[in-house]
């Protein structure tokens, strides 16, 4: 049996950024993490979403299944993104029309194999790894909208110390009373619309012996953004997601922010 790991790194939605996922495995390698997992959403947004799964694979990542990953698998009509406007709408039309075409059938039934989430305890915390929430794969839970309440009720709920989300793609984390912790881990697959060209994951340490749960390091990743925006071009993707990808700021899937959240950025 394997020892427990003391470190681990999380990374939210890759949004076939391949370029951003390699380099924040070599980070967070780099960095001790002894285990790294990946909270679905594997394709969007970017170009060849092939390139990811090897990088994943090699690295010995633990996935679990996105709204993208089941839609790719399941031969969906949509990515089940969860969005109500159609502006929204009409660029998660494109960028899941570009993933479906542009994904091996190797790689579907690949993603039909994942789970839906990944429970682990260590050191006594028990920690559940979901993509929007416990309850909902495509739930939206944002910081200024998301009371403590509910997210203890959350925990509590699904008996767990800790839950780990990603899904809306800006990493924030909020402790529970009793200690437990929830933590949007944020994403590689595009910047957090905060105007710096670094995407995020996050690293767990556990280190406390009286099973604390541990806080959340939201780790900045640094990569060569200038030719996943070359790529993105050569591809054919909306000019609008390769402006995000050289200015940091969201251009897209804007309506479905909060009016905190929204008022961060640019548009």
């Amino acid at each position: 049996m394997s020892p427990e790991p003391r470190r681990i790194a999380v990374f939210g939605g890759i949004y076939s950024n391949h370029l951003a996922l390699k380099a924040a495995i070599d980070d967070a390698t780099a960095r001790g993490a002894e285990a790294l997992y990946c909270l679905g959403d594997l394709g969007a947004f970017g170009p060849h979403p092939d390139r990811v799964f090897p990088l994943l694979i090699d690295a010995g990542v633990h996935v679990l299944r996105g709204n993208y990953d089941d839609s790719i698998a399941r031969g969906l009509d949509d990515c089940q993104c969860g969005y109500t406007d159609p502006r929204d709408n009409h660029f998660a039309r494109l960028s899941y029309q570009y993933t479906f075409r542009n994904t091996h059938e190797r790689w579907r039934r690949w993603l039909g194999r994942l789970p839906g989430g990944i429970r682990l305890e260590v050191n006594g915390t028990r920690l559940l790894m979901c993509h929007g929430s416990p309850r909902r794969r495509n739930e939206f839970l944002w910081e200024s909208a998301t009371s403590t309440q509910f997210l203890a009720h959350l925990a509590r709920e699904y008996e767990t110390d800790v839950v780990l989300a990603t899904h809306t793609g800006i990493p924030w984390q909020r402790i529970l009373p009793g200690g437990g912790l929830f933590a949007n881990v944020g994403v590689l697959g595009r910047p957090a619309n905060d105007g710096r060209t670094d995407v995020w994951y996050t690293l767990l340490d556990f280190d406390a012996t009286d099973g604390t749960p541990p806080a959340a390091e939201f780790v900045p990743v640094a990569y060569d953004h200038d030719r996943l925006a070359k790529e993105m071009r050569d591809e054919g993707l909306p000019e609008e997601f390769v402006e995000t990808i050289l200015t940091g700021w969201w251009t897209t899937c804007l309506e479905v922010l909060p009016a905190r959240e929204r008022a961060r950025g640019r548009f």
